[in-house]
């Protein structure tokens, strides 16, 4: 049987490598294509890696803990697929030549090369350095006293590719503070106990940091009355069920106003590249998804503004059951433009969420609440329970002033206020 090179697959049009966490099938072990081979973490997301190939897995080349980089081979395959040319001793197909092929490399047992330690790491002081990052920081002339100060938001604070482009971009917004400056010093007692940062919390906490560090955060806050809204879900959402099948949570009605706002106010629609401003051409709404562990990360959904509410609540609920089963591939973290956070579910009023960079903004929204209100009648001014509920919005004022951030949140508390469900419902 032909032995078959699976190559590392394309995790996204950004990721250039990936770090292997767990191989899930053992060497001698019968495959199937699409089988779950090995689990594998990006810079974005951790994901499993399906087979290329039925037959046996024939030899693993790239470890637990190693980087795999993009489009070269990540194990040997045993493959009993009669589709496979044999390749001569020259390394050529017999009908065809082998530098033809672009989606695998075919192999014989009489010519296996020997296992390469594919992107070896590299170290340089007490940092270590992937052949990718040091190629592209050779080729941009990056001197190593800067790319030693350079944030890292890969495992283990590795620096990334994409840590290095920001820097091109940005220069000393995204380095490190100096290595001389005093850390907090907490003092463990007996009864404490100390819990590491895994590898999904330890890139939280530097990418919440660093988006501090980048952008001018500003929040302003509005209060939204959502009596329509919370009547209407009310009343709708038995036969939504029952036509749909989907559940109809307040999310996506959230997410709609959203993208309709972004319509109205495009330039918070933006990314900043260096000293030019991006006005992208997509309105994608990230929405904050909790994945099993506790852990949260941001699906897009791509061109909100362009769907019903019906799309919405569909695309909504399969992205949060697929961030809970950890499910979600590289592709749904890729292109925001505009995040949201409903924290209302948590119970919260209010909060100062912060930016997921590249955007420049990010809205939340809190609980919903019952509270007396004055309101205005033919006859008069008269209190009335309403189910009220604050949106907050944080935005880089670097780029967004006040008064666009300001009209922006209120245009989508006014957008909820006027809530219309049969005709947003299909439009």
């Amino acid at each position: 049987m032909p032995i078959v090179e699976m190559l590392m697959p394309k995790m996204g049009e950004s990721i250039m490598e990936a770090t292997v966490l767990t191989w899930l099938k053992k060497v001698g072990e019968n495959i199937t294509v699409d089988d779950s081979l090995l689990e594998v973490a990006t810079d974005k997301i951790d994901t499993e890696v399906p087979a290329s190939h039925s037959g046996v897995l024939h030899q693993i080349l790239i470890k637990e803990g190693q980087i795999a980089e993009i489009g070269k081979p990540i194990c040997l395959i045993m493959s009993n697929s009669i589709d496979i040319l044999p390749v001569s001793s020259n390394g050529k197909h017999v009908e065809e030549p082998a530098e033809e092929l672009t989606e695998i490399g075919i192999l014989t047992e009489a010519i296996l090369p020997k296992p390469t330690q594919f992107a070896t790491l590299q170290k340089s002081a007490d940092r270590f350095y992937s052949p990718l990052v040091l190629n592209i920081a050779k080729a941009e002339g990056i001197k190593q006293v800067d790319l030693d100060i350079i944030i890292g938001t890969g495992l283990d604070q590795r620096v990334t590719k994409d840590d290095v482009n920001l820097f091109l971009k940005t220069g000393k917004n995204i380095l490190q503070k100096p290595k001389t400056i005093v850390k907090t010093q907490v003092k463990i007692e007996d009864n404490d106990e100390v819990i590491p940062m895994d590898r999904m919390r330890t890139m939280i906490a530097n990418r919440m940091t660093s988006s501090l560090e980048i952008s001018a955060h500003v929040t302003s806050f509005v209060e939204c009355d959502m009596t329509n809204v919370v009547i209407w879900r009310n009343n709708i959402k038995k036969s939504f069920l029952d036509t749909y099948g989907e559940n109809i949570t307040f999310t996506p009605i959230l997410m709609q106003a959203v993208a309709r706002a972004i319509e109205a106010f495009p330039m918070i629609n933006v990314q900043v590249d260096g000293n030019t401003i991006v006005k992208k051409g997509s309105i994608n709404i990230g929405m904050a998804v909790a994945l099993s562990n506790g852990n949260l990360v941001v699906p897009n959904i791509p061109n909100a503004n362009n769907m019903s509410l019906i799309e919405i609540t569909k695309y909504v609920n399969d992205l949060t059951k697929r961030g809970r089963e950890n499910k979600l591939k590289p592709e749904d973290l890729e292109g925001g433009t505009y995040t949201v956070s409903n924290i209302g579910t948590f119970g919260n009023i209010m909060g100062t969420p912060i930016i997921v960079q590249p955007q420049v903004a990010i809205m939340a929204f809190g609980a919903i609440i019952k509270t007396p209100s004055v309101v205005q009648t033919i006859e008069g001014d008269t209190i009335a329970i309403r189910q009220k509920m604050y949106i907050s919005h944080s935005y880089d004022h670097r780029v967004v002033d006040g008064s666009l951030g300001g009209q922006f949140v209120k245009k989508v508390a006014d957008l909820l206020e006027k809530f219309d469900g049969d005709k947003e419902l299909r439009s």
